[in-house]
């Protein structure tokens, strides 16, 4: 007679939560060619992909990933808070702030946010890229 195992809710939802980063993360690699569309559409009318020397209403985000917040020489109109921020850029930050920049910068003069997680993870795509 085969024995059933048995685990309790609690032991299950541990499990869940200790998958929950790994399932994500497999998840997280986003498609590139979606996320250059979606930058069009939803953050080209402040920023630049690729530094091109003029005046915009926010900073280029060639080499964005891997940069420290409110950090490009070139650019002076950061928030304050984004210039006291001190965080380096990177996917997971990235994330974040494009999901909510008021809560995670307040003060941000960032307006847009991307609240659908694919959404994100195709613009980070994107972002990293742009080298």
């Amino acid at each position: 007679m085969a024995s059933r195992l048995r685990l309790s809710p609690a032991l299950l939802c541990g499990l869940a939560a200790l998958a929950a980063p790994l399932l994500a993360q497999a998840a997280s690699t986003g498609d590139a060619a979606k996320g250059a569309a979606l930058f069009k559409q939803r953050c080209s009318a402040c920023h630049t992909a690729v530094d091109d020397g003029k005046p915009h209403p926010a900073p280029t985000l060639q080499g964005v990933v891997g940069r420290k917040a409110g950090s490009l020489a070139a650019f002076k109109g950061y928030s304050p808070g984004l210039k006291a921020l001190g965080k380096t850029w990177d996917r997971a930050s990235l994330d974040a702030f494009l999901a909510m920049p008021a809560k995670q910068v307040p003060g941000t003069f960032m307006v847009i946010s991307l609240p659908k997680a694919d959404e994100r993870q195709d613009v980070l795509a994107y972002l990293a890229t742009l080298k």
